[in-house]
């Protein structure tokens, strides 16, 4: 594995030459993931992996693409869409239009289940997602809405766990292989690049995505980022984390009450 003085002088020169700061990334997860691309693409020296890294812009963005990419599924922790279909939804029902950010979107699966439900409560029509993500390979293929056939046996089973009532596969046209999502989601989805890490606030939503993302970050840019939702919900809008994640700890957590046994917290003042 890489020695940490070499991925600080990684972190040094993506800084200096592109300037992105991965400074404020997780240390250990990010070694383990530039582990993997070096020898994935068969460096035999640091410092030959370091030069391609400052002098070609077009490897460096593949770089960053594999260090970032999230995995995902549709409705990944079913019971958590039970409580957003049962509890969230309802709420969010009463209000004119709803604005929906899912910050660090991956592949657009939990996008599509969001859609899903949306649909489902016939709330869809009023609805606009925002999905970002810092990553631009994984945002266009999210924008196809694209999926291998082969995962929708188990995107079904978390579906019906969701406490889904359609036949998930009336939301999908099957070919070759691939499963293709219909348009009537993806054109309530606005996909853009967004980089957690020094972009600000761009609008106002009623509930916030962003899951299995803070994990990778360390504490200070964990706050930052909250501190980022918070500028971004109103009074009584949502905040959704990860299974792992929390705002416990946050200077903000005055603010928020957590709802129901889910990392699901309401802004409160």
């Amino acid at each position: 594995m890489i020695e940490d003085i070499e991925l600080e002088m990684l972190i040094n020169v993506v800084y200096e030459y592109y300037g992105f700061d991965f400074g404020s990334y997780s240390k250990a997860s990010l070694k383990r993931r530039v582990d993997r691309v070096y020898h994935l693409d068969g460096f035999r020296n640091f410092h030959d992996f370091l030069a391609k890294v400052r002098s070609d812009a077009e490897y460096y963005k593949r770089m960053v693409e594999e260090i970032t990419v999230n995995v995902t599924e549709m409705f990944r922790d079913p019971l958590f869409y039970s409580v957003l279909r049962k509890e969230i939804l309802p709420i969010l029902g009463t209000k004119p239009f709803i604005r929906i950010w899912h910050a660090g979107c991956a592949t657009g699966e939990e996008v599509y289940s969001i859609a899903i439900l949306l649909k489902e409560a016939n709330l869809l029509h009023k609805s606009l997602i925002y999905a970002t993500d810092i990553n631009e390979l994984v945002l266009n293929s999210a924008k196809k809405g694209v999926f291998p056939l082969r995962m929708m046996k188990q995107y079904s089973e978390n579906y019906l766990v969701s406490e889904g009532k359609e036949d998930f596969s009336t939301y999908y046209t099957a070919n070759y292989g691939i499963a293709k999502f219909n348009e009537e989601l993806s054109e309530k989805m606005v996909f853009s690049q967004h980089n957690l890490v020094s972009d600000s606030s761009f609008n106002e939503f009623d509930l916030i995505l962003c899951r299995n993302v803070l994990i990778y970050f360390d504490k200070d840019l964990q706050e930052r980022a909250l501190q980022l939702f918070d500028d971004s919900l109103p009074k009584l809008g949502f905040l959704v984390l990860g299974a792992k994640e929390t705002i416990k700890y946050s200077e903000l957590k005055s603010k928020y009450v957590q709802f129901e046994k889910e990392k699901i917290w309401r802004k409160m003042k």
